[in-house]
Order: structure tokens, then C-alpha cells, then sequence
């Protein structure tokens, strides 16, 4: 009895060995756009077979109504040490908690549960945009991104005071 488990147990790792080895054959000889890519120093850059997610249509109703806010947008910068969130504004009289001074923005990452924080420079002070909001505008603030916690392709929750916008993919 023995013996017939261990041949089993054999079989069922060989054969996906052999599964995992057909695989990545038949993804190697695959080209094209969703495969891969090549990159300007010539190496070939991977992407994902997953389609690119942006806000649901409820999200897409929800903001502008409740938060006098749409086109809610979080990137890298090219140097990776900074998220800039961009929105742009519909309604300031909603939008009020985006340029309230008191309301400390935090970006949250699931993944790495990191919080940033917007970055406070000596003579400039903080790295957002405050004032006035006038209807139609964009606007954006920055979260310093030290140690890059988050990185392209992660989901995050920006937090303003009352607001809060849940799975938002970094770009």
C-alpha cells in the first residue's frame, strides 16, 4: 500500500514538473504585445497577462456626487520616491476637505501595510496643493515614497480627513 502511494505521489510531481516545464517553453516562443516588450537598453520587460483596471462605474458615479471630485489618478514619479495623487475638482464646495490645511493626507498600502505621509519641506512647507479650488482645475500632492513601499501596480487608499478613496492603482 505503501509503494502504491509513493508511486502516486511520484507521478502527480512529475507531471507538473512537465506542466511547469511546457509552460514556460510555450511562453518563451509566444511574442507580441502581452507577452513582452523590448526595453530601450534591449533587455526584454514582462507584462502582465491581467487587464488594467480603472475606477468601477460606481466609483465613477460616487466621487463626483459625494465629493465634488473625479479623475482620482495615483503614479510614481520617475524617480520612484514620491506617489503624486491627481483629481480633479468639480464642486469646491464638496472638494473642501482636499484644501482644508487641518486635514492630514495619508496614502495607505495594503501590501506593504505602509502609511505615507505628504512631505513637509523648510522653506516651501507641504508638497500638495492648497488655496482656492476652482471648478474644473486639476490639482495633486505628493507622498514621500522612502524605502519604495509602494510600487507601480499596487492598490492603495488615499485618506483625507472625512474622504477616503480605496483601491486606487499606482501607475
Amino acid at each position: 500500500m505503501n509503494t502504491h502511494r509513493r508511486s502516486l505521489l511520484a507521478g502527480a510531481i512529475l507531471s507538473g514538473v512537465a506542466l511547469v516545464w511546457l509552460g514556460s517553453a510555450a511562453s518563451a516562443q509566444t511574442s507580441g504585445p502581452v507577452a513582452s516588450s523590448k526595453t530601450a537598453a534591449g533587455g526584454v520587460r514582462r507584462h502582465s497577462p491581467y487587464p488594467r483596471t480603472r475606477e468601477s462605474e460606481k466609483a465613477h458615479d460616487y466621487y463626483p456626487s459625494a465629493w465634488g471630485v473625479e479623475h482620482l489618478q495615483t503614479a510614481l514619479t520617475s524617480s520612484g520616491n514620491l506617489v503624486r495623487f491627481t483629481f480633479r475638482v468639480l464642486d469646491p464646495k464638496r472638494a473642501k476637505p482636499f484644501a482644508d490645511h487641518a486635514a492630514t493626507p495619508y496614502l495607505y498600502a495594503p501590501r506593504t501595510h505602509a502609511v505615507l505621509q505628504v512631505p513637509t519641506m523648510e522653506k516651501i512647507g507641504q508638497l500638495r496643493q492648497l488655496g482656492n479650488l476652482e471648478p474644473n482645475k486639476d490639482y495633486w500632492m505628493v507622498f514621500s515614497n522612502k524605502g519604495s513601499l509602494v510600487r507601480a501596480g499596487d492598490r492603495v487608499n488615499v485618506i483625507i480627513g472625512p474622504f477616503h478613496a480605496e483601491g486606487l492603482l499606482v501607475e
